[in-house]
């Protein structure tokens, strides 16, 4: 089996993206360029929230498995 590539882009406002640090352990369901909608930890959109949010193109690959390999801005 081979690995599957989702791209997103997503802007969110600072204040929007304090829900990211108010639910430990939470989730993100995020509808990719393709339309599909995957979940993932919010773990893995935190690094890249800076004083104006949530904002760029994201690449996230996942495995056969369904594991996260990596989720990273692109842009």
């Amino acid at each position: 089996m081979t690995d599957t590539t989702y791209f997103f882009t997503l802007s969110l406002s600072y204040s929007r993206c304090q829900a990211l640090y108010e639910s430990a352990g939470a989730s993100a369901v995020l509808t990719s360029e393709s339309g599909k909608r995957v979940q993932i930890p919010v773990s893995r959109l935190r690094p890249y929230v800076d004083s104006r949010g949530l904002t760029g193109r994201f690449r996230l690959l996942v495995s056969s498995e369904n594991k996260i390999k990596s989720f990273e801005r692109l842009r």
